[in-house]
């Protein structure tokens, strides 16, 4: 099995090489690195190779910052990049959070919906349409693991070109239901769910303990003030529309406009993002490791379903996990062919994704509003179109709460001036 990480520099890099290493069927696996950081992928590749040496593996790593010397024969290739500058400091990071708060756009994350999100994927796009255009020629088989925001956007934008399967990883679904159990004083392995919508906004559907309807504890939990402090947002969203969400009260703030009348929790969250940098060890806790292990070479498994579709698909030992994929019948209230987050089944025929039917009617309403931009955003990236691009700025919930059209289209200009020469595609 072979396996190239694209964007190996980051933190997805050496965590999710541990991940396969820890996986005894595939723990012989060929692990292709690549970054356009020389120094990052260097030092991703040392450790790697370490914690091959260290638990004497049969695995190999190789790197190269040329993806098309590594992609020959993949079988995977996960994506993982921030294209531009850093993910969540720097420029252009800044202007995309700095320049819509000045016409009044406060955004907490900026990485998935709201002007920051849609810029994001404008920078994005073009690269995951270079990234596509080498793997459909060197591995057209091999199935692409998405791990990069806005995760909707771009990973419609792969399954419109790829000649072989995508699938978009997140770990809202993980992540979430941990602190669900916590919330309910309940073990984990005891907990039972089931979540469908769009990526950082599906549902838990379902959410038993034991097999028992666990919502009504859920709801007792959150009366408890310093349970709620701790995911005020989220606990706000399911006493108004009744179902607990993917996203963290940080990110959901961005979702819908209810919350732009609270600027002391917007400001809270923004103020956490603003001070990422430096901070490493947070991407670890985000990926289910903990912060003291984040340089450690021993096989210490994130939550990352990317190394347990690659077992299951080796073993055909079927394993279950949420997944990003393309509508084809799955959630009749969602527009054909968008881009939904629901339960899939792996084995050694690929990933099946599992029909859901309709969502609670609240529910898909609020997710329409977030594909309604997306589809305008793939649209720009898939035919170099701006004023697609534009559209999708005047129909994001977050910039019409508080923007006439005339001041979202000069927040729309000076946004594109701002990041002009990441955005050349759009104008050959």
């Amino acid at each position: 099995m072979k396996a190239v990480i694209i964007g190996a520099g980051s933190a997805f890099g050496s965590r999710l090489s541990i991940d396969i290493l820890s996986r005894e069927p595939i723990h012989d696996a060929a692990i292709a690195l690549c970054d356009i950081n020389a120094e990052k992928l260097a030092t991703v590749r040392k450790f790697v190779q370490s914690a091959i040496n260290h638990h004497k593996l049969p695995a190999k790593v190789v790197a190269s910052t040329d993806r098309r010397e590594l992609l020959r024969g993949a079988d995977y290739v996960v994506i993982a990049v921030s294209i531009g500058g850093p993910a969540y400091y720097d420029t252009p990071f800044d202007w995309e959070m700095e320049i819509p708060a000045k016409y009044g756009v406060v955004q907490t994350v900026a990485d998935t919906v709201g002007p920051g999100g849609i810029f994001r994927a404008l920078r994005t796009g073009p690269a995951m349409l270079d990234f596509v255009r080498d793997i459909n020629e060197l591995c057209p088989g091999a199935m692409i693991l998405n791990y990069t925001n806005p995760m909707a956007i771009l990973t419609w934008v792969l399954s419109e070109k790829s000649a072989g399967p995508v699938v978009g990883l997140c770990h809202g679904v993980q992540g979430t239901s941990q602190k669900m159990a916590k919330y309910i004083n309940a073990p984990y392995g005891e907990i039972g769910f089931w979540c469908a919508g769009i990526n950082h906004m599906a549902w838990f559907l379902e959410f038993t303990h034991n097999g028992e309807n666990a919502y009504p504890r859920l709801r007792k939990a959150m009366e408890d003030p310093k349970i709620y402090d701790q995911d005020p947002t989220r606990f706000d969203i399911l006493k108004r529309f009744g179902y607990f969400c993917t996203e963290s009260s940080r990110h959901a703030l961005e979702y819908m406009p209810y919350f732009r009348h609270d600027t002391a929790r917007v400001e809270r969250f923004r103020a956490i993002t603003r001070g990422v940098k430096g901070r490493r060890q947070t991407w670890y806790e985000d990926m289910g490791v903990k912060a003291e292990h984040a340089d450690s070479i021993q096989l210490i498994r994130s939550h990352e379903y990317a190394s347990g579709i690659m077992e299951a698909m080796a073993t055909n030992v079927p394993m279950r996990f949420n997944g990003n994929v393309m509508n084809r019948g799955l959630i009749s209230g969602l527009p054909e062919g968008c881009c939904v987050e629901v339960a899939c089944l792996t084995d050694n025929r690929g990933v099946h994704p599992c029909r859901v039917g309709a969502l609670p009617a609240q529910c898909a309403a609020l997710c329409r509003t977030n594909v309604n931009v997306q589809e305008l955003t793939a649209k720009a990236i898939l035919e170099r179109n701006k004023d697609a691009a534009y559209h999708a700025i005047l129909l994001d919930p977050l910039s019409a709460a508080v923007l006439s059209f005339d001041k979202a289209q000069a927040m729309f200009e000076e946004l594109w001036k701002a990041e002009g020469d990441l955005l050349r595609y759009y104008e050959s």
